[in-house]
């Protein structure tokens, strides 16, 4: 069972590669949304230091040829899971992580000032895997215990609140699936 400790917005027990790519939210703001994301580096390869390299700021550009016009950017999540269900936090839950770009949500704009941003390691097309489905299940119970602010009805994907520019997590993301899981777990 995962547990976040309130005072820090750390998910205790996990793996913490902490980004220079965030800041505070906006005076009286609180987490009130949460975004999933789909991610690989390089494209539709799986595995490497890539995606924390890229959150931690110290992608290489010239490791691979897709990472020349992103190593240059200030991007971060506030956690990632891997292929294998595994959690990365980059950014406290309680901070702003610059992971929605330019978005909106129920005609709300600047969704990283009140959303929390969770990455999945994958592609719009491949299908994510099990461990995966479990994690962010797990990951987003425990944020919804956490933060009364947070509810299992604002929760949205990236391609949601930045749609024509976006469209991760993609179509191989099993949105009935993972939402029976949240809720098996939300009763208990």
């Amino acid at each position: 069972m995962l547990h976040i400790d309130p005072a820090t917005g750390l998910l205790v027990g996990v793996r913490q590669v902490l980004s220079p790519h965030c800041d505070e939210r906006p005076s009286g703001v609180a987490p009130e949304l949460l975004v999933i994301h789909g991610i690989s580096l390089p494209p539709a390869e799986f595995g490497g230091p890539w995606i924390e390299q890229l959150f931690a700021g110290s992608l290489p550009a010239e490791a691979h040829p897709a990472f020349f016009d992103i190593a240059r950017l200030r991007v971060s999540a506030h956690a990632l899971i891997r292929r294998d269900g595994t959690i990365t936090q980059f950014v406290p839950f309680g901070k702003r992580a610059w992971h929605a770009g330019q978005s909106q949500y129920r005609g709300r704009s600047a969704c990283n000032d009140f959303s929390v941003g969770i990455e999945l390691e994958g592609t719009d097309t491949t299908p994510y895997a099990e461990p995966q489905y479990e994690s962010l299940a797990a990951l987003v119970a425990a944020l919804l215990a956490t933060y009364s602010t947070l509810s299992a009805e604002r929760i949205a994907g990236h391609s949601d609140i930045a749609p024509g520019r976006k469209s991760d997590p993609g179509p191989a993301f099993d949105w009935s699936r993972w939402r029976e899981m949240v809720s098996q777990r939300l009763r208990g």
